[in-house]
């Protein structure tokens, strides 16, 4: 009896052992297929160094004109333009407003248009009337691409080149 409990113990052993050899493959393996996978590329797309070394290779990313001017377009004062420098513009009826719009329909503080990174974003500060981006009305920040309607009530901006 005593050989047999032997003989158990060390079969249980080569199993154990063979049990870890195998979870370590099973590891091995799937640490190859994720960086096999990792390393796939869309058929005809260059990789990482063959675009460092040959970038001719990569098409340009387009580049988005930047806004340099505030135009209001409709609105008791139509035509002004406002250069834009990179600070926020305060948009309302309130003397301390960047752009002090006369319109009845515009709060004294009625919106804010500011700059993050190399775009611009309009936000709603509250006001009765409310801001419209294109046809959106504004529930938060949203950024203003060139050339889309910002209204104000009767007043309406665009962003320009």
């Amino acid at each position: 009896m005593n050989e047999l409990s032997g003989l158990t113990v060390t079969v249980l052993r080569f199993g154990f052992l063979l049990l870890l050899w195998l979870m370590i493959f099973s590891v091995v393996g799937a640490m190859r297929r994720d960086l096999v996978i990792g390393r796939k590329t869309k058929v005809g797309t260059p990789t990482a160094r063959q675009a460092r070394r040959h970038p001719e290779l990569v098409d340009a990313p387009p580049v988005r004109a930047q806004a340099r001017t505030l135009v209001v377009t409709e609105g008791p004062l139509s035509g002004r333009t406002l250069e834009l420098s990179g600070t926020p513009i305060l948009l309302g009826r309130a003397q301390e407003a960047t752009l002090v719009l006369e319109d009845d329909y515009a709060s004294g503080r009625h919106a804010r248009l500011f700059p993050q990174g190399s775009r611009w974003f309009i936000e709603d500060l509250g006001s009765t009337n409310g801001t419209y981006l294109g046809d959106q009305q504004l529930t938060r920040a949203l950024p203003v691409e060139l050339g889309v309607p910002v209204r104000i009530g009767k007043t309406v901006i665009e962003l320009r080149p």
